[in-house]
């Protein structure tokens, strides 16, 4: 094989000692920064931790932060069919989202100095320097996904995560405590497997996209998490990492092949569909890769 299981033992650590203070300094530093402005801290918005850093996903020598900075009394709503804002009893707020993020960028721009901020469609960037790592801050209000039914105390259920309108006004979703909650849960099943096979199908991507392999343009490392879900909880029991490897990029091509066995696949959070028209990625995209990185490694 062209990689051994030495390397592929080394692409399943997470970052060192040295990348991981980094990335805490950065969260730490951003959460000041909104202890610093009096505008921000009266809104008494949550500031969470999410994606690959929070997941503990993240691999060596490509260490960054999200983070998520939530205005929770103001929501976007997702209604069950037939119902409106009066069904649940809700009115509209007074606080309009794009007013927060400025707010926000306001707040970040004062702590960190507007040269090292920097406002892209989604999130702000706020640049890394010997002392912390780049980080991705986003504003967001909370979403609520109502159910249709009650809670035992009588009020209305729903799922709760995150939402916020880019700057192109497109509303983005999504469920960083639930995607982190089941990512523990499977990593318990899998004996500490999943989270490190993840890293190593991350390090496995960027090294194909370094040797300009065509198969792993445009594959996000948040598809890659979401495709390692999916996977038969029984290739995690191989023996070393190079069989867990070939055992998943089976599993996952054999599954992929047709739209009708993974039309049912979600994400992480299972609370969004994997293969639908909303995604930016397709399973013809996975089953390229797929193909690409057996070839790659040099399974027979």
């Amino acid at each position: 094989m062209k990689i051994s299981e030495e390397t592929f033992v080394s692409w399943s650590k997470g970052p060192s000692e040295t990348e991981t203070k980094k990335c805490s300094n950065a969260e730490n530093a951003i959460r000041e920064a909104v202890k610093a402005d009096r505008e921000l801290l009266q809104l008494n918005p949550t500031v969470l931790s999410q994606g690959s850093y929070r997941a503990r996903t993240n691999v060596r020598l490509n260490s960054d932060v999200d983070i998520c900075i939530r205005y929770n009394n103001e929501f976007f709503p997702d209604y069950p069919q037939g119902t409106t804002a009066e069904t649940f009893g809700n009115k509209d707020g007074t606080l309009k989202y794009a007013d927060f993020k400025n707010i926000v960028q306001r707040a970040l721009e004062s702590y960190f100095g507007r040269g090292t901020v920097t406002r892209g469609n989604k999130a702000f960037d706020i640049h890394e320097n010997t002392y912390r790592v780049d980080a991705d801050v986003v504003a967001t209000f909370e979403h609520r996904r109502y159910t249709g039914r009650k809670n035992p105390d009588g009020t209305h259920h729903y799922h709760s995560g995150t939402a916020f309108d880019t700057d192109k006004g497109v509303r983005i979703i999504n469920w960083p405590q639930q995607n982190y909650d089941n990512g523990v849960k499977r990593n318990q099943e899998t004996e500490r497997s999943y989270k490190r096979v993840i890293r190593v199908f991350k390090r496995l991507r960027d090294k194909m996209q370094d040797d300009s392999i065509p198969g792993a343009s445009g594959i996000s490392s948040w598809l890659i998490e979401c495709l390692i879900w999916n996977a038969k909880l029984e290739v995690f029991k191989e023996p070393t990492y190079s069989d867990k490897v070939k055992a998943l990029i089976i599993d996952l091509w054999n599954r992929t092949k047709e739209d009708k066995d993974c039309s049912e696949w979600g994400e992480v959070n299972e609370l969004k569909y994997l293969f639908r028209s909303s995604q930016p990625w397709t399973r013809q995209q996975v089953q390229d890769f797929l193909k690409a990185a057996w070839n790659y490694i040099g399974y027979k």
